[in-house]
């Protein structure tokens, strides 16, 4: 397919955090989900990818370019769909649209009508009195106006009503089709991931702790449930991470583990989902 974001140790110091040499990639084709816990750093990164902010120190290439040199070039390329759009309020969608769409080389007027009518949003409303789905929906078709190659998607989903997020995450699927496109996608909203996305990049504390396919991450782990006698010959070393109460215990665990150190043992098994994975490779809440 080919690589279409290139992250290579990318750092950023801060006086109370720091971003750590991280790596990853964006392939074409797919839809990569970044999820992590608040102030792990992922908006940090999408600044810094954006050129938004000044790395420290490492390399960050789009389209095979790099993202300063080249940064006009890319962003002429590049989707954004943030949590809180920056639109002029007073305008309307219409009288929006005529100040942004001279900014992009490959604007296609026909493609943008399209959707507006697709998308049933109004072109004679003013920005401020949309929805914030409708806001959504609005940048989602600049992106596609422009011909967009990579989306990056900063919270998209955040605050929406069901119905719009599944439109969405129905559009992006959509989108993912044509396979010279990505989708960089941050969210907290681990449930979207789960249903649409291919790749998982997991970021906590500024480093990155998971990054494979979303099926090898579900397939490689699983969760376990005993009573504390099962613990008595075992090394919490074993788990990514584990909880006691009065009754038992329930920890994240690799799969291969289990037929090592569980098989036999009174335990019960559960397939977990990416908010599963998540939090106990971060630790949240799991002793609460």
């Amino acid at each position: 397919m080919g690589t279409i974001l290139e992250v290579k140790n990318l750092r950023k110091d801060f006086k109370d955090f720091s971003l750590k040499d991280i790596s990853f990639s964006v392939e074409k084709g797919f839809i990569t989900g970044f999820i992590g816990p608040n102030g792990a750093g992922k908006s940090t990164t999408i600044k810094l990818i954006m050129n938004l902010l000044k790395k420290d120190n490492g390399e960050i290439k789009i389209f095979g370019l790099d993202n300063v040199k080249n940064e006009v070039d890319i962003k002429n390329r590049i989707g954004f769909v943030y949590d809180e759009n920056h639109f002029y309020g007073e305008l309307t969608i219409s009288e929006m649209k005529k100040i942004i769409s001279p900014l992009y080389e490959n604007w296609e007027e026909d493609i943008y009508n399209k959707y507006l009518e697709k998308f049933n949003l109004p072109s004679n409303k003013k920005i401020k009195k949309l929805s914030k789905g409708m806001k959504m929906k609005f940048s989602l078709i600049i992106a596609l106006s422009h011909q967009a190659e990579l989306f990056i998607m900063d919270e998209p989903t955040s605050g929406l009503d069901p119905i719009v997020r599944s439109e969405l995450l129905d559009i992006l699927s959509y989108i993912i089709q044509d396979e010279n496109k990505g989708v960089f996608f941050s969210t907290h909203i681990t449930s979207d991931l789960d249903r649409i996305a291919d790749c998982i990049v997991l970021l906590n504390k500024g480093e990155i702790v998971l990054n494979d396919t979303k099926d090898d991450i579900l397939d490689d782990y699983t969760i376990i449930k005993g009573d504390k006698k099962t613990l008595q010959n075992i090394s919490d070393t074993d788990f990514i991470s584990i909880k006691e109460n009065k009754f038992g215990f329930e920890g994240l665990i690799r799969k291969e583990k289990i037929f090592n150190k569980f098989s036999k043992q009174n335990i019960v098994t559960e397939k977990p989902n990416l908010e599963d994975i998540m939090l106990y490779f971060t630790g949240r809440n799991l002793n609460e």
